[in-house]
């Protein structure tokens, strides 16, 4: 059970230090954890006129050798498979139509890798913008 609780306050922290970058770039948060039975995105954001719909992946380096089974080359941006594309897309459609977004809207899919180190200290982060669903 303690594992279960450090893993979401890993992810927590992880989706706390995302929005502070994100705002650090000038984006205005909208919304944090938008939760569907189907999906959940992580934040969404705006940047000018786009709408960025972010899905954050959190990893400690205390997590990457139980996870990945001792290897270094984890990148939390590999947990975006195939089924969680679609789901993800789903829920977006769903944003979309129940905030009445205009149909012509500009939009996009960007995932923010936050790295924390056994402390729980930021490392990096890597933001990777316009993602393909």
């Amino acid at each position: 059970m303690d594992h279960v609780y450090k893993r979401h306050s890993v992810g927590q922290k992880g989706e706390d230090l995302a929005v502070m970058f994100l705002e650090n770039r000038g984006f205005k948060i909208l919304d944090r954890n938008y939760w569907k039975k189907w999906g959940e995105i992580d934040i969404v954001a705006q940047n000018n006129d786009c709408l960025h719909f972010v899905e954050v992946k959190t990893v400690s380096r205390e997590n990457v050798s139980t996870v990945n089974n001792n290897r270094n080359d984890y990148e939390p941006e590999d947990n975006l498979h195939p089924w969680k594309r679609q789901r993800l897309s789903r829920v977006i459609e769903t944003y979309l139509l129940e905030k009445k977004i205009a149909e012509g809207r500009d939009w996009q899919v960007d995932a923010l890798s936050v790295y924390l180190d056994r402390d729980g200290q930021l490392i990096k982060t890597d933001y990777l913008t316009d993602i393909i669903l």
